[in-house]
C-alpha cells in the first residue's frame, strides 16, 4: 500500500502537482478542513495533491457528506488520495465510496498469504533484474515470515551483490548475515572443529541478531549432507584435496569425519527433518531453536548417537 501511494505521488509530481497537504482524519476530525484545503492553493503551486488518511476506514456522517460533496466538484488542479484499511462489503457499497468511484479509481491491495509469499518474492526479484533458485526463494519466504518490508529490504541487499549470477541459497545466506556479528558459516566451522561451546555461543548470537531458523537449518543440513557425500567418496579412494577445494576447510572436514560415522550423519538428517517440521508448525511441542541447539551439539561431537 505504501508503494502504491508512492507511485501516485510520483505521478502527481510529474504532472505538475507541486503542492501536497496531508490530513489525518481520525476521531473528531473537522471535515471542514478538507473543503478549506481544496480552496487554499499556494501562490507558487498551480496544482495540489490532498492526501487524507482514515485509519479506521469510517469517515462518519460528516466525513461521508464532505467526501460526496468533494466528488461533485472535481477539478483538474486537485487530486484527492484517500488511504484506508481494508473495507468490508457494506463500506464498499456506501454512498461516499460510490460517489468517489464515479470520477476516481479504487485500488485494493490484498494481503500476501504465506502460500503466496514465494511467488511475490519471485516477482520482486524479477522486477529488480535478479533470478534465484526456487530453494533460495523458499528460504527467504520462511525467513521474513510474511513481512513484505523485510522481504523488500532483503531483495535490495541482494541487488548490492552486483553479480549477474543466479542467487543460490548460499549467496542468500551470505546476504542475510552480511550485517550480523555472527554468521552461519562461523557456526559451521566451529561445529566441524568440534568446538561445542563456541558453536553454542555462535548459535545464540545468530538468534539474538534476528537470523531466522530456516537459514541456520539450511546451513547445518547442507553441511551434514556434504559430509556424507565426502565420506562416501573418501571410502572409494578419492583424495580429500580434490573433494574439499578450500584448503582451510580440509582439516575441519577431516576432524568431523573422524568423529561422525555415516549412520550418525544420517540420524542427524532425520533430526533436521523434524526441526523443519517444527519451523513449519507441524511439531508445535518442539522449539526450532532447541532442535537447532541439539543438532549443533551433535555435529560438534557432543551427545552423538
Amino acid at each position: 500500500m505504501q508503494e502504491c501511494c508512492d507511485q501516485v505521488r510520483a505521478a502527481a509530481r510529474k504532472h505538475g502537482f507541486g503542492e501536497r497537504e496531508l490530513l489525518h482524519a481520525e476521531h473528531n476530525f473537522d471535515w471542514g478542513l478538507l473543503r478549506a484545503s481544496a480552496g487554499n492553493m499556494s501562490l507558487f503551486a498551480e496544482k495540489k495533491l490532498i492526501e487524507a488518511r482514515i485509519p479506521n476506514g469510517k469517515p462518519g456522517d460528516k466525513g461521508s457528506k464532505a467526501l460526496r460533496e468533494f466528488a461533485k466538484h472535481t477539478r483538474r488542479d486537485l487530486i484527492l488520495l484517500i488511504v484506508l484499511p481494508r473495507l468490508d462489503r457494506s463500506q464498499l457499497n456506501s454512498k461516499w465510496v460510490k460517489s468517489l468511484e464515479k470520477d476516481g479509481v479504487l485500488v485494493q491491495v490484498w494481503p500476501v498469504g504465506a502460500e503466496d509469499m514465494p511467488r511475490w518474492i519471485h516477482q520482486r526479484l524479477n522486477a529488480a533484474g535478479l533470478s534465484a533458485e526456487p530453494e533460495a526463494i523458499q528460504v527467504l519466504a520462511e525467513q521474513v515470515e510474511g513481512n513484505l518490508l523485510a522481504a523488500s529490504q532483503e531483495v535490495e541487499k541482494l541487488k548490492l551483490l552486483d553479480s549477474d549470477e543466479r542467487i543460490t541459497v548460499e549467496r542468500l545466506a551470505q546476504s542475510i548475515t552480511s550485517s550480523a556479528r555472527y554468521s552461519v558459516f562461523d557456526l559451521i566451522d566451529r561445529a566441524l572443529a568440534g568446538e561445542g561451546e563456541k558453536s553454542i555461543q555462535t548459535l545464540e548470537g545468530l538468534r539474538t541478531e534476528g537470523i531466522e531458523p530456516p537459514v541456520v537449518l539450511w546451513a547445518l543440513t547442507r553441511e551434514i549432507r556434504s559430509l556424507l557425500d565426502i565420506g562416501e567418496k573418501l571410502a572409494q579412494g578419492q583424495p580429500l584435496v580434490r573433494l574439499v577445494r578450500i584448503q582451510k576447510r580440509q582439516p575441519l572436514v577431516q576432524s568431523a569425519l573422524a568423529r561422525l560415522r555415516p549412520r550418525q550423519l544420517e540420524t542427524l538428517l532425520l533430526r533436521a527433518r523434524a526441526i523443519d517440521a517444527a519451523i513449519k508448525g507441524g511439531a508445535a511441542h518442539q522449539s526450532p531453536w532447541t532442535g537447532l541447539l541439539e543438532l549443533t551439539l551433535n555435529l560438534s561431537g557432543y551427545r552423538c548417537l
